[in-house]
């Protein structure tokens, strides 16, 4: 028997023994096979391709996964002898690290593959030949929903060069539990043809060899994350960090101390912020959340996650999501674990930092950062250090861009200190990845802090995190929590922002100089842009839906028959004309979504004769505002529709237009709409068109529109649409009177802030409202700064609000948008006199003097 014969049935007999034991998971697009199926299950034979595969170390187990894996898949076997001209090599797969076994002797001197050297001779001969190298990555252990012993994860992947032992292990253990990537083809001649030209200072292997290996570092990077086998190195660099020794050496003078203390307080901070980030940790959570999420919910759902793995490999990802409950970080790292790349690095509040709890957070990548540390210059040049390592590093990043957590379910106004320090540090380092963020909504059917928010919500002052709340939280793991969403956005490049603010060419040196101006722009848009893709991404789920509607009775129940018609309509408003392309929308039925919300006690039934009727389940009406706020910006344009028309009876399409383009300005700040005012003509006729069809409005022969008769089906179905944008529309009219009735230049923006407040907590007492957002100050003061840009006020040098005609005539809109009665209601309330106001101002100003005072104390 011939030698090649030999190891043809060596090769055969270990791949049958592999593959009882190994079936890997293929991850991505499989490269295009050399030869095709038929339907009959023969190979119609196609033009050959010569393609070789490359593996980054060596190991003859991960050669014959490849080639039993190429052979099921009818690719080019790996295994199988490559001929090159009259050439035959006796396999088509090289390893980037050969094995050295005289390394005592050549430790400085690494090998190169034979079989790529002898490949590039063989081009250099053979002009019209060309070689497709196929990289392949294969990971053991990395398949989270099969592992299930604390013991495998010892033998989990990690970047360290397994030994003999070790890969035996692996196969043992995790041959059912790993997967293979082949990654896209490329030209062995190319690459040749670009070293010669751009590398000639080094031989064309060389060149090669340290490209491959760099980008299956790259593929390696998007799962295992980077290499952090020197992580206590890293901790202790950031104190020895020549910025960080200059901000010691100003602590010393500034609190005349000794540099000895002084850096001190640097390690300090430095053990107070870092993440002690451990796999096994990471794993542990993995098997431990496993357990929580089927005890806790129906299902997680999650969308667009694709979008996340292909950018993960050439970027520097970092996450953005909405911030709506603590099981948020919970949530997010654990989908994003069990799909196969890296946890990010999470900033949390220090809040969170305690005991046990924290060490955990931190072994899940967590890093502690302070709500407040303005005018401590040494804690921020430890903190803008620490995080500049980590994007040096390319390590996956995540923060919350509202800061703290929502609780009204709209989301915040953007806070940019995170952001504009990952920038900052982004523009200090050359070598890193380009940055994308990734817009992340989190929609839940119900909340574990849902109780909690409601006494925020309605005054009462925010709880401090504790073990005890925590312990009160858990009991609650009985209950059902319905389905939980999470729908990956557009990503937003940070490259794209800056070029934008022609802040690209932009270099930062050192860690205290400060963010330039048009950087400053840039930070902002990407804020402003990450809010909106995040609401591009709205799960319209069935909770949310049945909220909208129900809260839009005033009594908060509805006849079941209309009930299930009106969700039924929305539903299929919101599938024909998604709000966005990475919208989802609930497909049950408006029947189904009754049901449902009974099943999660949000709604019960009261028989009658007559039909049943729903209503809201006791003391859930104002939990029920937080589901619909989630959606709300979904629903703002088809709800001013209904609004301008049933309102007016019949009105034409061009002045619908033109008292939505001016009210639009405003909700788009308040909601964070995706359209400019330039693209809302397309938006407003497609869903006009839509209710059209729907038979909620009608439409005559020179085009205006029409309401339904009053008291008909269409017509409750429409009254129940005006609704979402009517509070909003409310609030807007009552800043407005306010300032009409004060009179141009008698009263300050602050004073409009602060009354407003009082007057919206006084409407939500008297007629109502059930929803605590209606008087949050930061509304009121996103619709007085749209007002300045848009010139209708302006602040004079004594700092009262001046303002002309323009102004008045956008108050007289209320006319077209809000009822007689409405009007004249929010008229009577903000009708003061001088008296009555300034005893109303110093009520407030004594208010917040003792809350600040209470937060002193504490």
């Amino acid at each position: 028997m011939s030698k090649n014969s030999f190891g043809q049935m060596y090769r055969r007999l270990s791949s049958k023994i592999l593959d009882l034991v190994v079936t890997p998971h293929v991850l991505g697009d499989v490269p295009q096979t050399s030869a095709a199926s038929t339907e009959s299950g023969e190979v119609a034979a196609q033009p050959q391709k010569i393609v070789c595969y490359v593996l980054q170390n060596y190991s003859r187990s991960n050669a014959l996964v490849v080639d039993s894996e190429t052979r099921k898949l009818k690719l080019p076997p790996a295994l199988e002898p490559l001929q090159l001209g009259d050439t035959t090599e006796k396999s088509s797969v090289f390893f980037l690290q050969q094995p050295d076994h005289n390394y005592l002797l050549n430790a400085s001197a690494p090998t190169l593959p034979p079989r790529l050297l002898r490949m590039i001779e063989m081009l250099e001969k053979q002009p019209e030949l060309d070689i497709q190298l196929v990289p392949v990555t294969i990971l053991w252990g990395r398949s989270p929903d099969k592992e299930d012993s604390l013991f495998k994860l010892l033998f989990t992947d990690t970047w360290a060069t397994p030994s003999t032992l070790k890969q035996l292990i692996n196969i043992g253990m995790h041959g059912r539990q790993s997967f293979i990537e082949f990654h896209p083809e490329q030209s062995l001649r190319d690459l040749v043809n670009f070293a010669k030209e751009q590398r000639p200072n080094l031989s064309p292997a060389t060149y090669i060899i340290n490209q491959l290996n760099q980008y299956l570092d790259r593929q390696r990077e998007a799962v295992l994350g980077p290499d952090l086998s020197d992580r206590r190195n890293v901790m202790q660099s950031l104190v020895k960090a020549p910025d960080v020794q200059e901000a010691i050496r100003r602590e010393s003078i500034r609190g005349k101390i000794s540099l000895f203390e002084a850096e001190r307080r640097a390690i300090g901070y430095v053990n107070e912020i870092v993440s002690d980030y451990s796999y096994s940790t990471v794993r542990f959570a993995d098997m431990a959340l496993t357990r929580l999420w089927t005890q806790l919910y129906d299902g997680v759902e999650v969308h667009n996650f694709n979008t996340v793995r292909e950018l993960a490999k050439d970027y520097e990802v970092v996450y953005t999501p909405c911030h709506r409950s603590h099981i948020d970080y919970l949530l997010l790292s654990y989908i994003i674990h069990r799909r196969g790349l890296m946890v990010p690095y999470i900033a949390a509040g220090d809040n969170l930092n305690l005991p046990f709890v924290g060490q955990l957070l931190r072994g899940g990548g967590a890093f502690f950062i302070r709500r407040s540390f303005r005018g401590n210059g040494l804690y921020t040049t430890v903190f803008k250090e620490y995080l500049y390592s980590i994007v040096s590093r390319n390590t996956p990043l995540e923060y919350f861009i509202e800061g703290g957590r929502s609780r009204t379910g709209r989301l915040l106004p953007p806070k940019t200190g995170m952001l504009a320090m990952t920038v900052h540090s982004h523009l200090r380092s050359t070598s890193n990845k380009p940055i994308v963020f990734i817009p992340t909504y989190i929609g839940y059917e119900r909340l574990m802090e849902g109780s909690t928010y409601i006494g925020e919500m309605q005054g009462k002052p925010k709880e401090a995190e504790s073990l005890i709340g925590i312990a009160k939280t858990l009991r609650k793991i009985e209950r059902i929590f319905g389905k939980v969403h999470v729908n990956f956005g557009e990503p937003v490049f940070l490259n794209d922002l800056l070029k934008a603010h022609n802040a690209d060419q932009i270099r930062i040196e050192k860690n205290d100089d400060p963010i330039p101006a048009v950087v400053s722009d840039a930070v902002t848009s990407s804020a402003h842009a990450i809010l909106e893709k995040i609401n591009n991404a709205v799960v319209i789920n069935p909770v949310s839906l049945l909220s909208l509607i129900l809260l839009a009775n005033d009594k908060h129940t509805l006849d079941e028959e209309l009930f299930i018609k009106q969700l039924d309509t929305y539903r299929h408003l919101a599938t024909r004309l998604p709000y966005d392309a990475r919208s989802e929308v609930t497909s049950l039925s408006g029947k189904e979504m009754i049901s449902y919300g009974l099943k999660l006690k949000l709604l019960k039934r009261v028989q009658h004769a007559l039909g049943d009727i729903i209503t809201v389940e006791d003391n859930q009406a104002v939990l029920l505002t937080y589901f619909r706020n989630n959606v709300l910006h979904a629903f703002v344009l088809p709800s001013l529709i209904a609004s301008l028309v049933e309102l007016n009876g019949k009105i034409s399409r061009e002045d619908l237009g033109n008292v939505i383009c001016t009210l639009y300005p405003f909700l788009k700040a308040e909601l964070f709409m995706k359209w400019d005012v330039t693209e809302l003509n397309q938006p407003i006729q497609a869903y006009t068109d839509a209710m059209i069809e729907a038979g909620l409005i009608s439409s005559d022969a020179q085009g205006d529109l029409h309401s339904p008769t009053p008291n008909s089906e269409a017509h409750n179905q429409l009254v129940l649409m005006m609704a979402p944008v009517k509070q909003s529309l409310e609030r807007y009219y009552m800043t407005l009177a306010l300032i009409t009735q004060r009179g141009s230049g008698n009263i300050s923006a602050k004073q409009v802030e602060d009354l407003s407040h009082l007057l919206g907590q006084r409407l939500s007492v008297l007629f109502e409202f059930n929803s605590p957002e209606f008087f949050d100050k930061a509304l009121f003061q996103s619709f007085l700064k749209v007002l300045t840009q848009q010139n209708y006020i302006k602040t004079n040098e004594q700092g009262f609000l001046e303002y002309d005609e323009n102004f008045s005539r956008v108050a007289q809109y209320a006319n077209l948008v809000l009822d007689d009665a409405t009007r004249q209601m929010l008229r009577h309330i903000t009708t003061f006199s001088d008296d009555e106001l300034q005893q109303a101002l110093a009520a407030m100003a004594e208010h917040n003097a003792k809350r600040r005072s209470k937060r002193k104390k504490k």
